[in-house]
């Protein structure tokens, strides 16, 4: 599902990123990825994305090598990923409903392919009342669900998400994990960035520590070591 191979990231600037990262991350599997603000986890996250390149390695989604990949073919990459940020990136003009539609209309989904899966997509973030509310109107509990319905809305083989509950109060982060980890259970493959110790260690999934650029530990016993 994703795999990284040998894979080191080096900015113009002459940071190391990323230094020799090994790991697979199988499909239907949940995996947090743990380290300090600054550690690399983001950029983990953008080499997934092909939001940045990597300096020397290989990395492969869902059994293809796309590091060699056309620019023109990343859009078609991305379909196969939703994608959840701390800042919830949300349409402030747009309703609840149009916010996740969007993300059809993008993929040129049909009007009544759109018509049929919205709907259900927000029923299961726990959103059908809110449909034609606008971000502002929401908590921020809330638009994180929708954030939530739009990454998954194109029903994408993995969900990645960078700090999803770092600008939520902590009952709120909860209500989002385990919402994450129902998703993970219907066969999503989830793959969250964070530094919240509380949360990795309740939760017991998969972790993979990045430190300074350096993949230090990869448990599947869960846990977020107590040294950072």
């Amino acid at each position: 599902m994703i795999e990284f191979k040998n894979v080191n990231k080096t900015y113009t600037t002459g940071t190391e990123a990323i230094h020799n990262a090994n790991f697979k991350i199988n499909k239907g599997e949940f995996a947090f990825l743990v380290g300090t603000s600054g550690s690399g986890k983001s950029t983990l996250i953008k080499l997934i994305l092909k939001e940045e390149e990597p300096s020397s390695g290989n990395i492969i989604i869902n059994g293809k090598d796309t590091t060699f990949l056309k620019k023109s073919r990343v859009p078609y990459l991305r379909r196969s990923m939703g994608v959840v940020f701390q800042d919830f990136r949300l349409l402030p003009d747009k309703t609840v409903y149009e916010n996740v539609a969007f993300a059809m209309y993008i993929v040129k989904a049909t009007p009544r392919h759109i018509r049929r899966q919205v709907p259900m997509v927000l029923s299961l973030v726990g959103l059908s009342g809110k449909a034609k509310m606008y971000p502002n109107e929401l908590s921020g509990g809330e638009q994180q669900r929708v954030a939530l319905a739009r990454a998954l809305v194109n029903n994408p083989s993995m969900l990645i998400a960078d700090e999803p509950t770092g600008n939520l109060d902590p009952e709120t982060a909860w209500d989002i994990m385990s919402l994450l980890d129902d998703i993970n259970k219907r066969g999503t493959t989830v793959v969250v960035a964070t530094h919240a110790k509380d949360i990795v260690d309740k939760m017991k999934k998969r972790v993979i520590q990045i430190d300074n650029g350096v993949i230090i530990r990869d448990s599947k016993k869960g846990g977020y070591n107590s040294e950072i």
